[in-house]
This record gives structure tokens, sequence and C-alpha cells, in this order.
């Protein structure tokens, strides 16, 4: 069974080893890096400090903690940035990723614009997320890292 609750500071330092061990899956298969991640991915105080700017949801499965997202919406409700999302490498390709999606777009159902972004290497992000209603709308320069990070949005068109 497959649920999604929102996170608690309970769930911070699981949430932060899922995380680790999502993005340095990623790094492995197409950095050729051992790890790496985003600011914080592997941080237990990093999740809390999310939990306070935004809404952190813990993704459940198979009795525990398979994943999360982080969703910023604007104050005025009809814009959502979602921060961050990541599921588990040994619980991917399940169609949870899917079930995610359908649960934010659901839940915030006055966000008539979704922004996104992802590095430029992520290719199985980037299928995903057009899979998914979004657009590429621009790209940026990592200046700490020199990456080239892809900017997404996705325009509701409904209601």
């Amino acid at each position: 069974m497959f649920t999604i609750l929102l996170a608690d500071l309970q769930d911070t330092v699981r949430l932060a080893k899922v995380q680790k061990r999502t993005f340095d899956a990623d790094a492995r298969q197409y950095q050729n890096k051992e790890e790496d991640g985003p600011p914080g991915y592997d941080s237990a105080d990093w999740q809390a400090e999310q939990m306070n700017n935004g809404h952190y949801y813990k993704l459940l499965a198979a009795g525990g903690i398979i994943g999360g997202m982080i969703v910023f919406p604007s104050s005025a409700g009809d814009e959502c940035h979602l921060g961050r999302i990541f599921i588990d490498p040994l619980h991917q390709n399940h169609g949870y990723g899917h079930e995610a999606f359908r649960f934010l777009f659901q839940t915030y159902p006055s966000a008539q614009k979704w922004t996104l972004d992802t590095p430029s290497w992520a290719a199985r992000n980037h299928y995903f997320y057009k899979k998914h209603g979004f657009i590429q709308t621009g790209e940026i320069k990592d200046t700490n890292s020199g990456e080239t990070i892809i900017e997404y949005e996705r325009i509701s068109i409904e209601g």
C-alpha cells in the first residue's frame, strides 16, 4: 500500500538517508561520482528546516519511508514550486512517482502553475517531468557547482 502524509520531525533522519541513497545512485549512474546531491540532501537538520519552510511530504510503502517531496505554495495558492521529489532506487519504476504527482495536483487544485528544476545530466528526471505535462522554460548555471540546472513549469488547463 502506498500512502503520502505530511512528514514530521521524527522523520528527518530517515528522509535524509533515503534522499542520500537516491541522489548518490543518480551520481553514480550519470556523473561517475560516488556521492553527490543538492544542498542538504544528506542532513537531518536540513530536512527539519524544510518542514518549517514548506509542505514536506513523506512517501510510504513497504512498511516505511521510501521517498519524499517538498512543495512551496505561493501565498495566493495559485502557484507551487516543487523543491524536491525523491524515491529510493529500490522503489523506483513501481508507479509511485506518478501517484505522487497525482496527489500533488489533487491536493493543490488552485495551483495554476507548477515549477521545478533538475540538473541537466538527470535524463530520467527530464523524461519523467515531461511525461507529467512540464515543459522546459530555461536553464541556469549554478555558480557553486558549475552545473547547468534546467527549469520546468506546468500550466494547468483546468478551472
